[in-house]
């Protein structure tokens, strides 16, 4: 592995890392990201934290201030609520595709990931089972550029809504909805099936409109 290679392995992992901890919540919004800090963290030289500050910020996870350089991007609440109109426009139409082309194997693999939902006890452990479900539901679609879109466009209002959202509405109702999903996509009904995945995600913006007021209360 030549010098070039090392430093975009090391990029990538940096990237990963930051990802991860920014998606979750642990590197809050606004968080200053300094390139001397991150390569001590890493134990790598700054060219590889530079490089992987420029994925992520070509993810809108981070951007950059005049006076502080990279910080996590922030997303505001009417940011989120837009989101998850993307995400229903994006999701439903993936869902149309996928339906036409799943096979037997898609079914089981995403029953596996329901089925560990089910035993699942905490809420981060449903945020992360929720995402890969509707990952796999969607996947095949076969439109590569289309499953990255949706990807983006969770990992922002995940970063949001994460924990808040899985806390408050709890696993029982998403699940029965979750099931009734697959039901519908392993019997080939697109209609049903794309309906039922609109007002799944509707429920979650809902729920998040509801808790953005009352935070603007103060309750």
């Amino acid at each position: 592995m030549d010098g070039g290679e090392e430093a975009l392995s090391a990029a990538d992992e940096v990237a990963r890392s930051l990802r991860v901890e920014i998606v979750a919540g642990r590197i809050p919004p606004g968080s200053a990201l300094r390139q001397d800090e991150l390569a001590t963290q890493f134990g790598t030289s700054r060219i590889p934290v530079r490089e992987a500050l420029k994925a992520l910020q070509a993810e809108g996870l981070v951007s950059y201030s005049v006076n502080r350089g990279a910080v996590v991007t922030e997303v505001s609440p009417a940011e989120v609520l837009d989101m998850l109109e993307v995400r229903i426009a994006l999701e439903t139409h993936a869902l149309k595709l996928a339906i036409l082309r799943m096979v037997p194997e898609d079914v089981a693999e995403a029953r596996s990931i329901l089925s560990d939902y089910d035993n699942a006890g905490a809420p981060e452990e449903w945020s992360d089972m929720n995402a890969t479900f509707h990952e796999v539901l969607c996947a095949p679609c076969e439109c590569e550029r289309l499953m990255l879109l949706i990807r983006e466009n969770y990992l922002h209002v995940n970063r949001y809504a994460r924990i808040s959202v899985s806390g408050i509405v709890g696993k029982d109702q998403p699940q029965k909805e979750h099931w009734r999903l697959l039901d519908l996509c392993e019997k080939g009904n697109v209609v049903a099936a794309v309906k039922l995945l609109e007002q799944h995600i509707r429920s979650t913006q809902k729920t998040l409109r509801a808790n953005i007021r009352r935070k603007a209360a103060g309750r």
